[in-house]
């Protein structure tokens, strides 16, 4: 099995943009139950396509990093102090270089704050409903 490469800079860029703007129509949905279904419809469907390549291609380097990692049998080897081959080192650095690189966390980051917004819009909005009645 040849080790994997890390995506292109760009290509981790443009996922993790997807990613963000998947969080933040999502999100934005709670707002614009208030102004426009059309506009939530909208936000509906860019945030499920964009989750859906998103959400893809994490699974893609996630099971790539577990087949790697049982395949080359690095959890034994390194549990047992075993001798690494050059190929085991190689995909140690890959697995390495891929989470030190993953905008992952970051895109968590974003999902606690939009949530959290959007959770507050919507208590202030039902208060406010509330108290009008």
């Amino acid at each position: 099995m040849n080790t994997p490469t890390i995506s292109h800079k760009f290509y981790r860029n443009l996922i993790f943009a997807i990613g963000i703007i998947a969080t933040f129509a999502y999100r934005i949905i709670i707002v614009l139950n208030y102004y426009s279904q059309f506009w939530v419809e909208v936000a509906w469907y860019v945030g499920t396509l964009g989750f859906v390549w998103y959400f893809a291609h994490r699974y893609r380097v996630e099971n790539a990093r577990e087949k790697l990692i049982a395949n080359r049998q690095l959890i034994d080897k390194i549990e047992n102090n075993k001798t690494l081959d050059q190929t085991d080192t190689a995909s140690l650095v890959y697995i390495l270089k891929g989470l030190r690189s993953s905008k992952a966390r970051w895109n968590y980051i974003v999902i606690f704050i939009f949530s959290l917004l959007a959770f507050i819009y919507a208590v202030y909005q039902n208060i406010l409903n509330y108290l009008a009645k």
